[in-house]
Formats: structure tokens, C-alpha cells, sequence
């Protein structure tokens, strides 16, 4: 496994990260790109993984009260990346800022297996979308 170096996103690693989203198929994400870099720039933590040759591999976008609770919006690990621990990087990473807070996290149903399998349980929530309100 090559070295994997965590950091705070940058503005110019936006383009990898939609590029990421593109290729998870994240839709929503992509046809809202100016909406979805407004919120990176706006979030906490805002976390990317990077290897040796300097492309972005993962990521992690969150928002925090600090203190109670850590919700994490997204994290999304490049396809052929995967199994390495990198989420698991990642989220650590973001856990070790605000190490009181519990982890709360946003998931696709194809993602169930690996939260329950990392030890997370599931909770109950609702949405709505804001053309609904």
C-alpha cells in the first residue's frame, strides 16, 4: 500500500472531487457543482486523501458543533483505492479534531456493509429535499 497523506480540501482539489463524485455516480452532486463547492468551502471538517504522485483519492466533507456530534455529509474513496483503510483515515482524522463528539453519518444503501462492518450502527432520520419545503 502506497503512503496516503491526509489534509484540509483546498479550493483547487474541487475538480478531483467532483471528478470522484462523477464516477460514484453521486448526480446530485454533479449537476450542483457551483452548490456543492459553495458547501466544501463551507464545511467542517473538509478532508482529502492524497497519494505519493499527488492525486486525490478520498474524501471526507463534514459539519460539526464541535463538541457533541461530527456529521459526516460524505466520504467516498476512488473505486480502485478501496480496502486500504483510507475511510478509515479519513474519518479518524476527522474523529481526532473534535474527539468528544460522537461520529453521525449520512450512507447509501449500497455503502450498509461496510458501516455495520466498521462497527457503526444504524439510526433513524428523516429528509427532505429543499424544493419540498
Amino acid at each position: 500500500m502506497e503512503s496516503i497523506q491526509i489534509r484540509s480540501f483546498r479550493e483547487q482539489d474541487f475538480d478531483s472531487v467532483h471528478q470522484l463524485n462523477q464516477q460514484e455516480g453521486w448526480e446530485g452532486l454533479v449537476q450542483h457543482n457551483e452548490e456543492t463547492l459553495c458547501a466544501w468551502i463551507n464545511s467542517e471538517p473538509a478532508l482529502v486523501a492524497v497519494d505519493e504522485s499527488g492525486e486525490l483519492v478520498g474524501y471526507l466533507r463534514g459539519l460539526t458543533d464541535g463538541t457533541t456530534t461530527l456529521y459526516i455529509c460524505e466520504l467516498l474513496v476512488k473505486e480502485s483505492c478501496r480496502k486500504q483503510g483510507i475511510a478509515e483515515q479519513l474519518v479518524s482524522t476527522a474523529h481526532e479534531c473534535y474527539p468528544n463528539a460522537r461520529v453521525d453519518m449520512l450512507a447509501t444503501e449500497s455503502s450498509e456493509g461496510y458501516y455495520s462492518h466498521s462497527g457503526y450502527r444504524s439510526f433513524y432520520g428523516f429528509r427532505k429535499a429543499a424544493e419540498e419545503m
